[in-house]
């Protein structure tokens, strides 16, 4: 759809909010990967957060397995998680040439592990 409406914005998902457990988290995922896809996006950045234990949470972590399990599906392209999300990453760039609108995010020139960019 890139070629047809390329988005200018960003399209962000929090699915952290309410800290939810994962069933309501991942409901919330994909609702809003649909609704992004059906309104245009190519990319979509899901904040889920990192763990307030600082050893890494539960919604990250079942968030990807199941994003690895959509892309396996072919129902995603591909994701890119926060702790990897920087230009020296050549799937980065990647994602940056079919998404431009990606290189405004702030995180771009940090790594954020409580972040993952998901390319539609």
């Amino acid at each position: 759809m890139a070629g047809i409406d390329q988005r200018q914005e960003l399209y962000q998902l929090n699915i952290k909010i309410g800290m939810p457990r994962w069933e309501e988290a991942k409901v919330c995922l994909a609702t809003g990967l649909a609704h992004a896809r059906a309104l245009g996006y190519d990319g979509v950045k899901v904040i889920h957060g990192y763990g307030s234990s600082g050893a890494g949470g539960a919604i990250r972590a079942a968030a990807r397995r199941w994003l690895d399990d959509q892309r396996y599906q072919c129902k995603i392209a591909d994701y890119i998680p926060g702790e990897e999300w920087n230009i020296f990453n050549p799937n980065v760039l990647y994602a940056l040439d079919r998404c431009p609108f990606l290189r405004k995010d702030h995180d771009l020139v940090f790594t954020n592990p409580g972040i993952t960019i998901v390319m539609l």
